[in-house]
């Protein structure tokens, strides 16, 4: 039976947040013609799109389309409700929202985070901007049949809402999703039954539904399609995905770049636990580094059951901790080269044998290009398909051929992006693998 609900004012946007969630494997339907469907035709379907066509009809006809329809496909296996609303926040929100919180109950309350972050539409200060402008600014303001003539997302919401409603700003989600989630739950103690948030980058609603999650509310997700399907992939797994997928980030770069984007990462995602490779052990003797890779892959394993992406990083990437190669290797009586290269290939042995002891790793990061050489031999792969551009020099494909064909793989130079660029490839590797 579904699992996630969608109802929209209408078609293209229906369908529009049907393909977000195809994207992450979901079986999706768009419901077009309720005369000739029966309930059982969506009973093989995760997600269940249901256009209403009322954005510009009366506020009491648009009200009561969603609150018929709310009932009919109200179920006790629905895990996501969502009602989704035009991405510049046009039509009969308020009374939309209002049908189907008074249809699922007074214990849900509605989470509107309407930001669209690939069209430039976002959230701050409680105002909404479309690539920069202030949305009252912009074409949607002249629409001949539903004109947006504020920018202020609470504003609109009280406007047409009978429902308290609570502003959540981005002051109020720096200190973590526990902090944020009991703010969630004094909003909804205090009356308010709609919570607007402000919301800038997809890592904003992974926080927000992250929150959401372990506040233990009762919700409905009210938006143009991007935080239903950020919030569906924590709650929902497909009906053929039910393996939980993991991600493994292999970082054996040393530079001042890579230090802050590591950082970011292990900030950000909540989901997310490092280990520290001690690099001096790999090149001190063979039963050093072997003990070394065998210490490293159990303590990433033995995390692997409480937390999603997991990340194996050079100690080195601490200026106190790095290597004097040169001298290392005038005392060992070897080259710089020789060295490099036992500390690489220990990184993919130690890759591999985590990818050999659990099949939940699923996706793969990897940054430094003399790391990913080594990976990539030591899996056997023959070359990588090449799918896409995560951000520029980084590339985003799968393993051809080898020991574990098929698996995604996001490669990046050490060097390259802004302080986020780790956190924005292996957000973009969670969006690929469902999780």
């Amino acid at each position: 039976m579904p699992q996630c609900i969608v109802i929209a004012d209408d078609l293209t946007g229906a369908n529009a947040t049907g393909v977000l969630l195809k994207k992450m494997d979901y079986k999706t339907y768009t419901v077009m013609n309720t005369e000739r469907i029966e309930l059982s035709t969506l009973a093989d379907c995760d997600c269940v799109m249901y256009p209403t066509d009322s954005r510009g009809v009366e506020k009491e006809i648009a009200y009561n389309r969603v609150y018929n329809v709310a009932a009919l496909l109200k179920s006790p296996e629905v895990k996501v409700y969502a009602k989704r609303i035009d991405s510049t926040l046009r039509g009969n929100l308020g009374s939309e929202t209002d049908a189907v919180l008074d249809c699922l109950g007074e214990d849900y309350v509605a989470i509107c985070a309407p930001c669209f972050p690939a069209s430039g539409r976002i959230v701050i200060g409680g105002y909404m901007l479309i690539k920069g402008l202030p949305l009252h600014k912009t074409e949607a303001a002249l629409d001949p049949k539903t004109p947006v003539m504020s920018s202020e997302v609470k504003r609109i919401f009280e406007q047409q809402s009978k429902y308290k409603v609570a502003d959540i700003k981005m002051a109020d989600m720096m200190d973590g999703k526990h902090a944020l989630a009991e703010k969630m739950k004094k909003c909804a103690g205090d009356g308010a039954r709609i919570l607007t948030f402000d919301c800038v980058t997809q890592e904003d609603l992974d926080f927000i539904a992250d929150a959401l999650v372990t506040s233990g509310l009762k919700f409905v997700a009210v938006d143009p399609g991007v935080f239903t399907a950020t919030v569906a992939r924590k709650l929902i797994t497909p009906a053929d995905k039910a393996v939980k997928k993991k991600i493994l980030a292999v970082v054996g770069s040393v530079n001042p770049v890579t230090r802050a984007q590591m950082e970011e990462l292990w900030l950000t995602q909540r989901s997310a636990k490092n280990t520290f490779v001690c690099t001096k052990e790999l090149i001190e003797s063979e039963t050093h580094r072997e003990t070394e890779i065998r210490r490293v892959v159990k303590e990433v394993l033995d995390n692997s059951a409480r937390f999603d992406i997991l990340s194996v990083t050079g100690d080195g990437i601490y200026p106190e901790n790095r290597i004097d190669f040169g001298a290392c290797a005038k005392e060992k009586g070897c080259t710089v080269e020789e060295m490099s290269r036992q500390i690489n290939e220990a990184f993919a042995e130690i890759t591999h044998r985590i990818f050999s002891e659990s099949s939940q790793f699923q996706g793969l990061y990897t940054s430094g290009g003399d790391v990913t050489v080594a990976v990539c031999a030591r899996f056997g792969t023959a070359g990588l398909c090449l799918l896409d551009e995560v951000l520029p020099l980084a590339a985003y494909g799968t393993f051809l051929k080898g020991d574990y064909e098929g698996i995604s793989i996001i490669t990046k130079g050490g060097m390259v992006g802004e302080s986020d660029a780790v956190n924005r490839c292996v957000t973009y590797l969670k969006q690929k693998l469902f999780m």
